[in-house]
């Protein structure tokens, strides 16, 4: 047997299930998600079945929360996905899926450069009539966001918990005073109607609206961190999905009353994200719109912060397991933060914010639109991946949880994820817009099954070359202990 390697840890157990909360559901940016992405959801897909997207999504990610959840109880690691795959499917699956959990972390985290570097050079341009280029801004953001990212986290969590409050507060005020001054003068439940869902582009609608969703999951990345990982987890992980889904079905539905369902797609492509804002400064006054707009700068950045520690976090397991270099489990010794994973982060942001200035692309309709989408393909493929651990991991000890926990809600979000999966992958070309081409249109999903190859045969490699190694994947299960890990790979 090799030499035991001592296990690294993050900072202290001091979260509770509120701050995860404030991370995770800052990380599905409510207002920015509302402002940004649905407007762009409506242009791009032309279809007015938006809400009913959001409506239907909600059910399939809760039934995803139930296995999730209950694993969560018996896995406490930062890497939160690839550990609950490993330890249900096998070692390689897991870390296949450990290295498309980074690619979709990493995706969605950059991709907001893109719509917040927008925001603010044309908020900057109209208090100065010059506005800055989006690059710069974006740019500017990344350095900021890799300094906060190694701060202590329960310092980020009071950040993200103000700015969330007040998010929920600006979209709860404009959605009241558009449903009190529908377009028309009656309030249209069309939107919610499976005839204008179910057509021509809903695999496109679903991509979008799982976009707008992700983070939800990602409570399980701060298990380490957690006073009780074991009840905390699954707490957040269904007040988050709650709270997103609400704000999300009726946000999206308001927009289409206030701008009228038969031309909100006509609207949301001339407006974009400034639709919410405009619709606001209509009925709230230019000066509730401009600090409307201003918490969606904010908004911005505090899920450009939470998208930043969990893929941090990400970069210090797969360190710590030797699935990427080791020097990416360093941690700050004065705060505990992962800071190899934060810079390292910091890093790719800056390299791929910077390509796509130098080829003049659009910064919403391609840079947070297509890598946007692409996370969202990732990471519904990680979530039937994590259902399908589930049901393997639970046939082992059956007498530990229910049938409903054990089999049949992971069997049944594993049915309906990999329809939408389906129709994401057959509508990808949509997402892309005029500028999409045949390399994009299968290279960008082709990024998740080129990812989840190199994860895998990283694995194979690591098993002949350093047993040791390999049989740690996934960590140690909550209560035993790490050296048993040959027992407990060959049970």
């Amino acid at each position: 047997m090799g030499t035991h390697r001592p296990r690294r840890g993050l900072g202290q157990r001091r979260l509770g299930a509120a701050q995860i909360v404030f991370f995770v559901v800052a990380a599905a940016g409510p207002l920015f998600a509302i402002a940004g992405g649905v407007p762009t959801n409506y242009a791009v897909t032309g279809s007015i079945g938006v809400p009913l997207s959001f409506l239907l999504l909600a059910p399939i990610l809760g039934l995803f929360a139930v296995g999730y959840a209950a694993m969560s109880r018996y896995i406490t690691n930062a890497g939160a996905f690839y550990p609950y795959v490993a330890n249900g499917v096998g070692k390689s699956t897991g870390a296949g899926i450990a290295f498309v959990t980074l690619v979709s972390y990493n995706a969605i985290q950059i991709s907001i450069y893109g719509l917040f570097g927008w925001s603010v050079s044309t908020w900057l341009g109209t208090l100065t009539g010059s506005p800055p280029p989006w690059w710069l801004c974006a740019l500017v953001m990344v350095l900021v966001v890799g300094a906060l990212g190694v701060l202590r986290v329960d310092l980020n969590a009071k950040v993200l918990g103000v700015a969330l409050c007040l998010e929920v507060a600006v979209v709860a005020i404009v959605d009241v005073a558009l449903f009190a001054n529908p377009a028309g003068g009656s309030v249209s439940w069309v939107p919610l109607e499976p005839s204008s869902l179910f057509t021509t582009g809903v695999g496109a609608v679903f991509a979008f609206s799982a976009a707008a969703f992700i983070g939800f999951e990602g409570a399980a990345t701060y298990g380490e961190e957690t006073r009780e990982p074991s009840r905390t987890v699954g707490r957040a992980t269904f007040a988050a999905i709650g709270l997103t889904a609400v704000l999300y079905v009726v946000s999206s539905l308001a927009l289409a009353v206030g701008a009228g369902p038969d031309v909100i797609v006509t609207t949301a492509a001339a407006q974009g994200p400034d639709l919410l804002f405009n619709l606001a400064g209509r009925h709230l006054g230019e000066t509730f719109s401009n600090v409307a707009y201003t918490l969606f700068v904010t908004g911005q950045c505090a899920a450009l912060l939470s998208f930043h520690n969990a893929v941090a976090r990400y970069f210090f397991a797969l360190g710590r397991e030797g699935l990427l270099p080791r020097s990416l489990a360093k941690t700050s010794k004065r705060t505990g933060a992962p800071a190899a994973g934060s810079l390292t982060q910091t890093a790719l942001a800056l390299v791929v914010v910077s390509l796509f200035a130098i080829a003049g692309r659009d910064p919403v309709t391609e840079l947070f639109t297509w890598l946007g989408t692409t996370a969202s393909t990732g990471v519904v493929v990680i979530m039937i991946a994590v259902s399908l651990s589930v049901i393997g991991f639970f046939k082992r000890r059956r007498q530990v949880e229910n049938a409903w926990r054990r089999w049949m809600a992971p069997g049944l979000a594993i049915l309906a994820l990999s329809a939408v999966l389906a129709l994401i992958l057959l509508n990808f070309d949509l997402l892309l817009g005029p500028a999409g081409n045949f390399l994009l249109r299968w290279g960008l999903p082709g990024l998740v099954l080129i990812a989840a190859l190199a994860g895998f045969l990283r694995a194979e490699v690591l098993r002949t070359r350093d047993p040791d190694t390999y049989d740690a994947i996934g960590g140690p299960l909550e209560g035993e202990d790490e050296e048993p890990a040959k027992l407990r790979a060959g049970r």
